[in-house]
């Protein structure tokens, strides 16, 4: 009887890091970014595929962000690592300098383990640096670690500044070298400072393994990227989840400080675990097999930058031969939502027109149903039957503003924060926004909890000032607060 067997994969993890690279900035050193292109099976032509996080002022970049990637056997995946240089906010590579770029196979990294290249730069001659790859597979362990840390007088070399600490925490590799898995964020001015806890996969952290070992660096941070190493020290995750006290209260030890001072130097400062949990992390499959409840809500722009509806040139203009462009994102993207949503009735908000029976006043949240009491649509023919209702009651008008729509939905998510209810907002867009400020403090305040922002761009508008909101080259923040957990994407 013949059989068959599954063709061989394997998730494994890429970091990358580079060395030497070529400085393109005046006043101070590239901040480079890792964008990662692949060849799909059995065509030639390049898809991006996954970044980097932006490392500043930097030549030599170790870059946390981790790529993870199925590892075909019998499979030749192509892949391309380019090099960018980050000048301004913007997710458009043609935007940036190029570095170089380097060209294998995955099977060749997985082989090898570590690979250190030179890159390649077809306009320039010189030395454009090189690229560090190091693939490991990653275990099935599917635990998150949560931790957080304080520091407590920290040494301050300097008589003249104060210092800004940050942690770099790096796993052991097989060969005793250590590789890049988290960086914390900066805290400014202090010798004790209290990091933000951080959520991070144990497979990526340790692979799984909770005996690994893992050195910990804290850095005082400058602003030309040369940070000045504080003191290290080291430690395993099963030592961490411990818990705060004596056991994981540890010295930060700097070697060269140590050897000026000899007898006399005792530590660097203390670093002391105040938090370390292990849970595991669950999937979109194991929470909708749980019964969590699944609820979208879609917000369609009625402001006069669509054009008026009468115009065929207009977004919204009232074909009866063909639907228009908004109906045909609201049956594309409605009818992937339309599968998850568990009883198929959506909430449809409107913004940007004035709305009967007074008209004398823009309104940025209104229901397209025009029935403030039951505002639901049943499916994605109900929402569109109530939007041909809507564009020819309401008076386009503007300005173009998400966040009180965003308000809106953030509202439902903080009154369902039990683990049973997920939350998405659909916004559909001609992609002239005119409240980025107060849209970006919306989606930072809404970013940790149970809701993910879906942004389409209808029409061909020019949509380059709303891509800085998902965050990919710069982490979106407001008023000095980063955003967090918060799934946002535009299409």
């Amino acid at each position: 009887m013949a059989g068959s067997a599954a063709a061989p994969t394997s998730l494994v993890e890429i970091s990358v890091s580079c060395r030497n690279l070529r400085d393109t900035d005046v006043f101070s050193k590239s901040d480079p970014i890792c964008v990662l292109f692949y060849q799909p099976f059995g065509t030639k032509q390049w898809e991006e595929f996954k970044r980097t996080d932006c490392v500043s002022n930097s030549l030599n970049p170790d870059f946390a962000t981790k790529i993870p990637i199925t590892y075909h056997f019998e499979e030749q995946q192509h892949l391309k690592f380019l090099i960018y240089d980050i000048d301004y906010n913007s997710k458009d590579l043609d935007h940036h300098d190029f570095l170089g770029e380097y060209e294998c196979t995955l099977g060749h990294l997985v082989s090898s383990h570590t690979v250190h290249k030179p890159l390649i730069n077809k306009n320039y001659s010189g030395n454009n640096g090189s690229i560090l790859i190091i693939t490991e597979e990653l275990s099935s362990c599917k635990e998150e670690l949560n931790l957080q840390v304080v520091g407590k007088n920290l040494e301050n070399r300097s008589w003249f500044f104060s210092i800004n600490p940050f942690l770099e925490f790096f796993k052991a590799n097989e060969d005793g070298t250590f590789i890049l898995v988290h960086r914390t964020e900066t805290s400014h001015s202090t010798q004790n400072p209290v990091w933000k806890d951080f959520s991070v996969p144990l497979r990526s952290f340790c692979n799984g393994d909770y005996d690994r070992n893992i050195q910990v660096s804290c850095k005082d941070f400058k602003s030309n990227g040369n940070h000045k190493l504080i003191g290290n020290f080291y430690t395993t995750v099963r030592k961490l989840i411990e818990g705060p006290g004596p056991s994981n209260t540890y010295w930060l030890i700097n070697e060269n400080t140590k050897r000026k001072k000899g007898n006399s130097y005792k530590n660097s400062g203390e670093v002391m675990i105040n938090k370390a949990h292990v849970h595991e992390i669950f999937s979109f499959i194991d929470y909708i097999k749980g019964g969590m409840e699944i609820n979208a809500f879609i917000a369609i722009d009625f402001t006069a930058s669509n054009g008026n509806p009468q115009s065929p040139q207009s977004l919204h203009f009232i074909n009866p031969v063909a639907p228009n462009q908004y109906v045909q994102a609201i049956q594309a993207v409605g009818h992937i939502i339309e599968d998850y949503d568990t009883d198929k009735h959506f909430p449809v908000l409107g913004f940007g027109a004035k709305i009967p029976p007074s008209y004398d006043a823009v309104s940025h949240e209104f229901f397209v149903n025009g029935d403030a009491s039951n505002p639901y649509c049943f499916g994605v023919q109900g929402v569109v039957d109530a939007y041909y209702g809507c564009i020819n009651r309401v008076q386009l008008y503007g300005p173009t503003n998400f966040a009180p729509i965003i308000n809106h939905v953030t509202r439902f998510a903080i009154s369902n924060q039990t683990g049973d209810k997920y939350f998405i907002l659909l916004i559909l867009t001609d992609g002239i926004i005119t409240d980025m400020a107060h849209t970006k403090e919306a989606i930072v305040n809404a970013s940790s909890l149970p809701l993910s922002i879906i942004i389409v761009g209808v029409g061909g508008a020019e949509f380059d000032s709303m891509e800085e909101l998902d965050g990919d080259v710069v982490r979106l923040s407001s008023n000095g607060v980063a955003s967090s957990l918060l799934t946002l994407c535009i299409l």
